[in-house]
C-alpha cells in the first residue's frame, strides 16, 4: 500500500465534497448566521450538542464564541451541553441517554436562545430529542446533518435552518461540518463587529 497516495486521496476526497456542497450551503449558512446574530443581539445564547466527533465540534464552536475566533471581541454567550460529565451521567443513569441533551435544553433554554444540533447521520436519538425540547421551549434550531438529513431533517420547523452535507462518509461530513462552524463564526463576527474585509 502506498501510504502517501492514500493521504492524497483523502485530501482530494475532502476537497471534492467541499466543492460539491459549497454552492448548496452558502445561502443556508448565511441564514443560520443571521439567526444566531439576531439571537445574540436579543440577549440570547447558543446551546450546542452532538455525540462523539460532533460533541467535539459542539465544544469547539462554544469555545470560539466564548473566547474568540479570528478577531478580538468580547465573549459571546454559548454553552456546549456535552461538557458536564456529572449532568450527562446523572441523566443517562437516572432516566435515559436519549434525554442527556433534552433535559438540559428544557432547564436552560430562555427566549431568543438557539440550539445548535450536530449529527452526521441525522438520526441521533438524543439530538432528535433535544430538537423536540427546543421546539417545546419555543427556540430555533440550527442543525448540522449529513447523508439524507435523517430523522432530524424531518423534525425541523419553518424558522429552523438545516445545514446538510449529503455524503455517506462520516469523516467527510465531519470535515465539512467543521468548515461550516468556522463559516458561522466568521459571519457572526463580521455582522457584530462590522468588518468589511
Amino acid at each position: 500500500m502506498d501510504h502517501a497516495a492514500r493521504v492524497r486521496k483523502n485530501f482530494a476526497d475532502s476537497i471534492a465534497v467541499k466543492q460539491r456542497t459549497m454552492d448548496a450551503l452558502a445561502d443556508p449558512v448565511a441564514r443560520a448566521a443571521l439567526l444566531l446574530v439576531e439571537a445574540l443581539l436579543a440577549n440570547g445564547k447558543v446551546m450546542s450538542c452532538g455525540n462523539g466527533g460532533s460533541a467535539a465540534d459542539a465544544q469547539h464552536f462554544a469555545a470560539e464564541m466564548l473566547n474568540r475566533f479570528e478577531m478580538e471581541r468580547p465573549g459571546l454567550p454559548a454553552i456546549a451541553l456535552t461538557t458536564d460529565s456529572s449532568t450527562l451521567t446523572s441523566i443517562a443513569n437516572d432516566f435515559d441517554f436519549v434525554e442527556v441533551f433534552s433535559k438540559q435544553v428544557r432547564a436552560l433554554a430562555q427566549p431568543n436562545d438557539v440550539l445548535l444540533a450536530i449529527s452526521t447521520s441525522g438520526n441521533s436519538p438524543n439530538i432528535v430529542s433535544a430538537i423536540a425540547a427546543a421546539h417545546e421551549r419555543g427556540i430555533c434550531v440550527v442543525a448540522l446533518t449529513g447523508r439524507d438529513g435523517g430523522e432530524i431533517g424531518k423534525r425541523l420547523g419553518e424558522r429552523d435552518v438545516e445545514l446538510r452535507v449529503p455524503e455517506q462518509s462520516t469523516a467527510r461530513v465531519q470535515e465539512v461540518h467543521l468548515l461550516l462552524l468556522h463559516c458561522l463564526c466568521d459571519l457572526i463576527d463580521r455582522q457584530l463587529l462590522g468588518a468589511t474585509s
